[in-house]
C-alpha cells in the first residue's frame, strides 16, 4: 500500500496542519470548496496516522462507490480489500478493509447492532453542509458517543458554508479551511422588476428607463448579454418542471438554430438526462442552454458549463406539521444556495453569473437554507432515537434543534402507525419498523402485508413508492409511452397498477435474457436503472423482514400465490369498487393487471396511510365552464375535492387513473402541495377498513340515545371519525355498553314509567289501571296535582330494580327469579301514586247527565287548547234528535263557580262595574242556585231558564242595574266552560263533536232518523211502507224503545218517499209511511204527504176553469213565471188545500176525510175566484215590468235594479201557494206599488234614495235574523209548537212588514194594512 498525495490538490498543501489537528483533537472540522480533494485525501491521512478502521460516510450511493474506487486506485488496492464500500444494495467490504466508504443510512443502521460503533476508530462525515436528516442525527449521536469513546476520532468535512456551527456543536473543535480549484466568476444583478434607487446613489432627476420584464424575456436578455461578452454553455436555474417546459417552448424559436436548449429535472427520462451529459450530435450547434431545477445545484455537475443564469427561486420541500402534508412551494433561495449556483460557472473557466433579482434582494435573503430537520417529518428520527434508547428527542443534541411542533407531529405519526405507546415507549411494531430501511409509513404497510399473508405484493408496492417512477415519458413520444403504460392501469387503484407493472417486469425478466430485458424496458418506456433499483429495494425489504424470496417463474400465477388462499376474508367488504370487479381486472381488454386479493392488499397499505384518507365533498358546487367550451349551453365543470384528515382539502393528481371517475373515499400515498394540494398514488377504499386499524386513534361520538321498543333496549347512534374524517356515519350501538347508568335510567323511564315495551307483566297491567283511574279523577276535577309526576314513579322502580338491569331482556331474566319471593315488589299502591286521599265529589263532578228520560254519560278532560277540553256529553246517535240545549249551559256543579265568574267578566262594562269582584259575586250567587238546572220538558218548546237569564235577573235585583241574558258575551267565555257534545254510533264510535248541539242535530239529522228507524224496527218490523194508496191507516203517536239506559222514541207518520216512475201519475210524488226521529220532523213530513194525497184524491177543476176564463185572464195567466199553465193551476190547488189544511196535519183517518170534504166543497167557485185574482196580480206585474223597462236611465239605475229585484221576490214560480190565500190580496197592492214608484222616479229621485236606504236597513235586520227573500219553504211550512216555529212566525211577520214599509214610503196613496216603521220591524224580529 502506497500513500501519496497529489500535489495539484489544495488539501495536500495543508496535509501537515490537518494531520496535526487530527492527532491532537478528537474532532476536526475541515472546510473546503468543491475540488479541494478533502474527500479522497483525508482517509489516507488517517491511515498515515495509524488509524486502521476508518468509516467514511457519503450522502449518496453513487458518490460512495466512485470515491471508494478513487481511493483504492490511489492506494494501489482493489476495491473490497483495504478499501471497500457498502451502500444500500451492495456490500464490498471484507475483514481486511481499513477504509469503509458508506452512505449515511448504512452507518445509522449499524448503530442498532453496535451502539458504541466499536468497529471504527475514525469516522469521517463528508458533505456535512448538506444537513440532511441523517447527517444531523449522526452528528448529534456522535457528540454523545465521544465521551464514551475517547479513542474515537471524528472528522467533519463541509463546504465553506457555516463551518463554525459544527465547531460550536463539538465544543470549539478546530476548523481547517482549504481553498478550492475554481475560476473567477463575474456576478451581475439584472432584476426583472424596476426598483426605486436611493437618493444618495442617484441624485439626478432623470427618469428611470428600466422596464419590467417577463421572466422568459429576462432569461433571453441575459443570454444575449452573455453572448456579447463570452461564449460557452449556459445553465439556467428555474423553479419547476412547468417553468422549464414554458421556457423551452418560448425560447426555442428565439435563440436561433446554433443554440440547443435542453431540460434537466428529476422526473426526466434517463435518455433525456443523458443528452445533457453528452456532447451534442446536432451539426452547427455552438452553444447549449440547459434549463434545470435545483437538482443541478449540488447533486449533479453538468459538464461544459461556463455561465449561469439564476432566477432566484426554487421549489423547497417543506412539511407542514399543522396540515400534515408535504408542501412544495416556490420560494426565494438563500444566499448560500445562490452562491452554490454561481459557483457552477467557475468550474472550467472564468464565467458570468447573472442573477435575475436585485442585489438588495440578495442581501435581505437568509444566509442558509433551512436544514432538512426543520422541513420534514421527524417520525423516522424519533423512531431511531427510541429504538436506540436515546431518551426524549427534545434532549437530543441536534446541531439545530427541531421545532417542538415538529417533534409532536413525529410522535403523532408514530402513534398513528402503532410504533410507540401513548406514553412514548416503543412498541413491538416500532422495533420492527426501526430495522426496516424505509420510511416508517412504508414499513408499517410491509408489516401489515406480512400479517395479512400478502407480504410480497405489499413489498413490491412499497418498494415502487420509495423509488422514482420507472415509467418514462419522453418529450417527443409521450402518447406512445402513455399507451404502453395504460396496459397496467387499474381504474380504481394506482397501487394495483404498480403491482401489475411489477408482475409484468418479473415475468419479462424470467422469460428474457438480460440484454433482451433491458431492450424490452426501453421499448416499453421503462427506466431499466429504476427497475433494477426497484428490484434491489424489494430484495432488501424481503431480507430485512426475514421472508423467503419468491422464485422466479415465467408464469405470473406461479410466481405469486392465488388470492383465494389469502388469510384475510374480504369477500364481505363493501368498498366503493366491487370486489368482483377487482378480482377480475385481468379480464379487461388490454389489461395486464393480474389476479390479487385487492382488499387485503389495500387494508395493509391503509395501515400506513390512516392520516391520508379522504371522502368526496358531495356539497361542492360546480364551476362555470370556460367561455371557449363547445356547445350552445355552457357545461358545468366539477373539479372534485376530497375532505381529508385534519381539515385538509385535496384533489386527485391529474395523472392518476382515478382522476376521471373519482370514488367516494380514497387513500393516498402522499399529499403534495404545489399549485394546490394533490393526492398522488391513490386507491378507492372502504372507510370501514380504517376503524380496526385505527384502534384508539378513532374518535367515537355517541349521540341520540333513545329507547327502542322493538329491541327492548336503549340504542344510540355512533359516529366514528379518524383525524376528522368520518369513517362510520351513523351506526346503531347498544347504549348500555357505553353508559350503563344512563341506559338503565332510560329503560326505567320509557319501559316501566311510560309503558313503551312489549313485555306483558301482571304488575304493569295493575299499575296502568291504577294510573288510569287516578287520571280520570284529575280530569274530572281539572287539576294536575293529584297524581304524582313521572319522577316519583321513576324513583319507585329505581329503588327496587338492580343496577345491572338496563333492557327488557335483562329485566325479564331478573324478574323471573325475583317475583318468586316478592311478587308484589313492583306493584304500586294508591299512596305511591298520590300524596293525598284520591277521592272526588261525585255530586260536583257527576258521571251522568239526566235530561228527561235520557241519561247521558259524561267524561272530563283537562287539556287547555284541546277541542274537548272540559266536560264532554256522550250522545248516542238515536238519542240526538230528542235532546234540547236547555240545561247544558249550567254545566256540572263543580265548574259552575268558574262559569259564573267568566260570564260576569264577559258582561258589558256599564253592567260589569256594578258586580265586582266577579269571583265573589259568582260565589255568592252559587249558594242561591239549585243543585241541578231546571229540567226541560219532553216537548221541544218547553225550554227552561238559561243560566244567563238567572244571572241577569239576580244582577238586576241586587245591583240595581238593568241586565239581560243577551248581555253575556259567550264568545268571551273559555271553551272549556261550554260542554262538548260527542255523537256516537251504536258501537260507541265517535262520529263527530261540537259545542253547538243544534249544529250536530242538523249535521247528523238524516243519520239519526235512520238510526232511530233501525232501533224501532225491533218493536214494529212492518210499520214502514214505501207507498200507500191513501190516508187509511191509524198510526200510533210514538214508539219507545229502551237502549243503553236511554229511551229512543220514533214518530211514525206519512211522508213523501219518492216519485212515481210509471203510469198516469209518473213524475208525481209517492207517499208512504216512515218513522221520524222527532215530532217536528214527523209533522213536517206528514203535512207534505197530506198535500200530495189531497192533490191525488180531490179532482182539480183546473181545465174547466181555464176554458171559461176571459181572454184577458187567459193572456195574463199564460204570461206567468210558471213553467206551464198546468203547473200554475196545480199551485192554485195547493193554495186552496193549504188554506183548509192550516198549520197542523190531520192525525187520524177521520181528520183526513173531513179535510178532504172541506177542500172539495165549492172548489170550482173558489178556483174561478182565485184564478181571476192571480190574473190581476200578473197583469199588475206585467205593467210594473214595462214601467221598469221604459224608465231605464243611468241616473236611476240603482232604484230600477232594486225595483226589478223586488218584483222577482213577489212574483215567481210557486208564489201563489208560498204567499197564501190570506196574503194574495195585499200582494196585488205590493206589485202596484212598484209601478207607482218607478213612474214617479223622475220627480222623487232624491227622496227615493233616502227611502231605499231605510228599506236596506230593514232588509239587513231581516237577513241578519235568518230571513230570506222570498221566504224559504222551511219557514213557511214550520210546524207550530216546535223550537223553530216561533222564529218562523217572527220572520213571516217581518217579511210582510217589509212590504208594508215599501208601500208607506214609495206609494203612500195605496195605503198600508196597518202602522209600519223600521222600529216595528226591529221589534217584530226581537219578540
Amino acid at each position: 500500500m502506497r500513500i501519496e498525495y497529489p500535489a495539484d490538490l489544495p488539501v495536500s498543501a495543508a496535509r501537515d496542519e490537518i494531520m496535526a489537528a487530527i492527532r491532537d483533537h478528537q474532532v476536526v472540522i475541515v472546510a473546503g470548496a468543491t475540488g479541494s480533494g478533502k474527500t479522497t485525501q483525508l482517509p489516507k491521512m488517517c491511515l498515515e496516522l495509524g488509524r486502521s478502521s476508518i468509516g467514511h460516510t457519503q450522502p449518496r450511493r453513487l458518490a460512495a462507490r466512485t470515491i471508494a474506487e478513487r481511493i483504492a486506485e490511489e492506494l494501489g488496492e482493489e476495491v473490497g480489500g483495504a478499501v471497500g464500500y457498502k451502500v444500500r444494495f451492495t456490500d464490498q467490504v471484507s475483514a481486511a478493509t481499513q477504509i469503509k466508504v458508506m452512505t449515511d443510512g448504512i452507518l445509522l443502521a449499524e448503530m442498532h447492532r453496535d451502539r458504541d460503533l466499536q468497529q471504527y476508530d475514525t469516522i469521517i462525515i463528508d458533505e456535512a453542509h448538506e444537513r440532511s436528516l441523517t447527517i444531523d442525527f449522526l452528528i448529534g449521536y456522535l457528540q454523545r458517543l465521544l465521551p464514551r469513546r475517547p479513542d474515537l476520532k471524528v472528522i467533519v468535512t463541509s463546504a465553506t458554508i457555516d463551518p463554525e456551527s459544527f465547531s460550536r456543536h463539538f465544543g470549539g473543535a478546530p476548523i481547517i479551511e482549504v481553498s478550492g480549484r475554481t475560476f473567477p466568476v463575474d456576478i451581475r444583478y439584472r432584476p426583472l422588476v424596476a426598483e426605486a434607487m436611493d437618493e444618495d446613489e442617484d441624485g439626478d432627476d432623470e427618469p428611470d428607463e428600466h422596464v419590467d420584464l417577463d421572466p422568459i424575456d429576462g432569461i433571453e436578455s441575459a443570454l444575449a448579454e452573455i453572448a456579447r461578452d463570452d461564449s460557452g454553455d449556459v445553465l439556467v436555474f428555474l423553479p419547476s418542471e412547468a417553468d422549464i417546459r414554458d421556457a423551452q417552448d418560448q425560447l426555442q424559436g428565439r435563440l436561433g438554430a446554433t443554440t440547443e436548449i435542453l431540460p434537466l429535472y428529476g422526473r426526466l427520462s434517463a435518455a433525456d438526462q443523458h443528452r445533457v451529459f453528452e456532447r451534442s450530435h446536432r451539426p452547427g450547434i455552438r452553444r447549449r442552454v440547459v434549463l434545470a431545477t435545483n437538482v443541478a445545484e449540488t447533486s449533479l455537475t453538468v459538464p461544459g458549463i461556463r455561465h449561469v443564469i439564476d432566477t432566484g427561486t426554487a421549489r423547497i420541500s417543506r412539511y407542514s406539521a399543522r396540515s400534515k402534508v408535504q408542501r412544495l412551494p416556490i420560494e426565494a433561495i438563500s444566499q448560500a444556495s445562490a452562491n452554490q449556483r454561481s459557483g457552477r460557472a467557475g468550474r472550467v473557466a472564468p464565467g458570468i453569473a447573472i442573477r435575475l433579482y436585485a442585489e438588495a434582494d440578495f442581501d435581505k435573503r437568509p444566509a442558509f437554507t433551512d436544514p432538512e430537520i426543520l422541513r420534514t417529518n421527524l417520525a423516522a428520527v424519533i423512531l431511531q432515537a427510541a429504538s436506540l434508547g436515546l431518551g426524549p428527542l427534545e434532549e437530543f443534541p441536534f446541531l439545530q434543534p427541531p421545532d417542538s411542533r415538529g417533534i409532536k407531529d413525529g410522535h403523532d405519526l408514530l402513534r398513528e402507525l402503532g410504533a410507540i405507546w401513548a406514553k412514548g415507549g416503543i412498541t413491538k411494531i416500532g422495533r420492527e419498523l426501526a430495522r426496516l430501511p424505509v420510511d416508517p409509513r412504508f414499513g408499517r404497510m410491509a408489516l401489515a402485508g406480512r400479517d395479512a399473508d400478502v407480504a410480497h405484493e405489499v413489498i413490491a408496492i412499497v418498494a415502487g413508492l420509495t423509488i422514482q417512477d420507472p415509467r418514462e415519458r419522453p418529450l417527443e413520444r409521450r402518447e406512445e409511452a402513455d399507451r404502453m403504460h395504460a396496459r397496467f392501469v387499474d381504474p380504481t387503484s394506482d397501487f394495483i397498477t404498480l403491482l401489475a407493472l411489477w408482475r409484468h417486469l418479473q415475468a419479462q425478466q424470467a422469460a428474457l435474457s438480460g440484454n433482451q430485458f433491458r431492450k424490452a424496458c426501453k421499448a416499453e418506456h421503462l427506466s431499466f436503472l429504476r427497475v433494477r433499483e426497484w428490484q434491489d429495494v424489494v430484495r432488501q425489504l424481503t431480507r430485512s423482514m426475514g421472508l423467503k424470496p419468491l422464485r422466479s417463474s415465467s408464469s405470473t400465477e406461479g410466481a405469486y400465490r392465488d388470492a383465494s388462499r389469502s388469510a384475510l376474508d374480504t369477500r364481505s367488504a363493501t368498498a366503493t369498487r366491487s370486489t368482483e370487479k377487482r378480482r377480475s381486472v385481468d379480464d379487461a381488454p388490454g389489461s395486464l393487471a393480474t389476479s390479487v386479493d385487492a382488499d387485503a392488499v389495500h387494508k395493509a397499505l391503509l395501515s400506513g396511510l390512516l392520516g391520508r384518507i379522504g371522502t368526496l365533498d358531495e356539497t361542492q358546487k360546480p364551476q362555470q365552464s370556460r367561455p371557449g367550451d363547445k356547445g350552445d349551453k355552457r357545461r358545468m365543470r366539477v373539479r372534485p375535492e376530497y375532505l381529508g384528515a385534519r381539515g385538509a382539502r385535496f384533489q386527485i393528481f391529474p395523472g392518476s387513473a382515478l382522476a376521471r371517475k373519482p370514488p367516494h373515499a380514497v387513500m393516498a400515498a402522499e399529499l403534495v402541495e404545489t399549485s394546490r394540494l394533490f393526492a398522488r398514488n391513490v386507491a378507492s377504499i372502504d372507510l370501514a377498513w380504517a376503524e380496526p386499524l385505527a384502534g384508539d386513534l378513532a374518535k367515537r361520538q355517541v349521540s341520540e340515545p333513545h329507547w327502542e321498543r322493538k329491541q327492548g333496549a336503549v340504542v344510540a347512534f355512533e359516529k366514528v371519525t379518524l383525524f376528522g374524517v368520518t369513517i362510520v356515519e351513523r351506526r346503531r350501538v347498544q347504549f348500555s355498553r357505553i353508559d350503563p347508568e344512563h341506559a338503565r335510567e332510560l329503560f326505567i323511564r320509557h319501559a316501566l314509567v311510560d309503558g313503551e315495551w312489549d313485555s306483558p307483566q301482571d304488575f304493569d297491567r295493575k299499575n296502568k289501571e291504577l294510573r288510569r283511574e287516578l287520571e280520570r279523577l284529575e280530569e274530572r276535577q281539572r287539576r294536575r296535582d293529584l297524581l304524582v309526576g313521572d319522577e316519583a314513579v321513576f324513583d319507585f322502580f329505581d329503588a327496587r330494580i338492580p343496577a345491572d338491569v338496563a333492557s327488557t331482556r335483562s329485566f325479564e331474566g331478573w324478574w323471573r327469579e325475583a317475583r318468586k319471593t316478592t311478587p308484589d315488589l313492583l306493584t304500586m299502591r294508591r299512596e305511591d301514586l298520590t300524596g293525598e286521599d284520591a277521592t272526588v265529589d261525585s255530586q260536583a263532578f257527576p258521571t251522568r247527565w239526566q235530561q228527561g228520560e235520557q241519561r247521558l254519560r259524561l267524561s272530563y278532560r283537562f287539556e287547555p287548547g284541546a277541542a274537548d277540553d272540559g266536560v264532554t256529553v256522550h250522545v248516542p246517535l238515536a238519542v240526538l234528535p230528542r235532546l234540547t240545549p236547555a240545561g247544558f249551559d249550567w254545566l256540572v256543579p263543580g265548574m259552575r263557580e268558574e262559569l259564573l265568574t267568566a260570564m260576569i267578566k264577559s258582561l258589558p262594562k256599564h253592567v260589569r262595574k256594578h258586580v265586582v269582584p266577579a269571583a265573589d259575586w259568582a260565589r255568592g250567587m252559587l249558594a242561591e242556585l239549585p243543585a241541578e238546572p231546571p229540567a226541560g220538558g219532553e216537548g221541544r218548546g218547553a225550554a227552561s231558564r238559561s243560566i244567563a237569564e238567572v244571572l241577569a235577573a239576580r244582577i238586576s235585583r241586587t245591583a240595581y242595574v238593568q241586565a239581560a241574558a243577551t248581555d253575556v258575551d259567550w264568545h268571551r267565555i273559555p271553551d272549556h266552560l261550554k260542554p262538548t257534545f260527542a255523537v256516537e254510533d251504536g258501537r260507541g264510535r265517535r262520529l263527530g263533536a261540537d259545542k253547538d248541539l243544534e249544529a250536530l242535530q242538523r249535521r247528523f239529522g238524516q243519520q239519526a232518523r235512520t238510526q232511530v228507524a233501525k232501533v224501532a224496527v225491533k218493536v214494529t218490523s212492518d210499520l214502514e211502507r214505501d207507498e200507500v194508496a191513501g190516508f187509511d191507516i191509524e198510526l200510533p203517536e210514538h214508539i219507545d224503545v229502551r237502549q243503553g239506559g236511554n229511551t229512543v222514541r220514533a214518530y211514525p207518520g206519512y211522508a213523501i218517499t219518492g216519485q212515481a216512475a210509471k203510469g198516469a201519475g209518473a213524475g208525481r210524488a209517492t207517499v208512504g209511511i216512515r218513522l221520524a226521529a222527532t215530532r217536528e220532523a214527523q209533522q213536517r213530513d206528514q203535512r207534505a204527504a197530506v198535500r200530495q194525497l189531497l192533490l191525488r184524491q180531490v179532482p182539480s177543476p183546473g181545465p174547466y176553469v181555464q176554458s171559461n176564463l176571459t181572454a184577458a185572464e187567459k193572456l195574463a195567466l199564460g204570461a206567468s213565471p210558471y213553467a206551464s199553465t198546468d203547473r200554475l193551476f196545480d199551485d192554485l190547488m195547493l193554495a186552496i188545500i193549504d188554506a183548509e189544511l192550516g198549520t197542523r196535519a190531520p192525525a187520524t183517518v177521520a181528520d183526513f176525510e173531513a179535510l178532504r170534504a172541506r177542500v172539495a166543497d165549492g172548489l170550482v167557485e173558489r178556483m174561478f175566484a182565485l184564478a181571476s185574482q192571480v190574473a190581476r196580480i200578473l197583469t199588475s206585474a206585467r205593467l210594473a215590468d214595462r214601467a221598469i223597462r221604459d224608465g231605464a236611465s243611468l241616473a236611476h239605475m240603482a232604484a230600477l235594479a232594486d225595483a226589478r229585484a223586488h218584483l222577482d221576490q213577489l212574483v215567481f214560480d210557486g208564489f201563489v201557494s208560498r204567499t197564501g190565500l190570506d196574503r194574495l190580496g195585499r200582494l196585488e197592492v205590493y206589485v202596484r206599488a212598484i209601478e207607482h214608484r218607478v213612474k214617479r222616479l223622475p220627480e222623487t229621485a232624491n227622496r227615493d234614495r233616502t227611502w231605499m236606504t231605510e228599506v236596506e236597513q230593514a232588509v239587513a235586520l231581516f237577513t241578519a235574523a235568518g230571513g230570506t227573500l222570498p221566504l224559504a219553504p222551511a219557514v213557511t211550512d214550520a210546524v207550530p209548537g216546535t223550537d223553530g216555529s216561533a222564529k218562523a212566525e217572527r220572520l213571516i211577520t217581518a217579511r210582510w212588514l217589509l212590504e208594508e214599509l215599501r208601500v208607506s214610503l214609495f206609494a203612500q196613496q195605496l195605503g198600508t194594512a196597518g202602522p209600519v216603521s223600521l222600529q216595528r220591524i226591529r221589534k217584530a224580529l226581537a219578540d
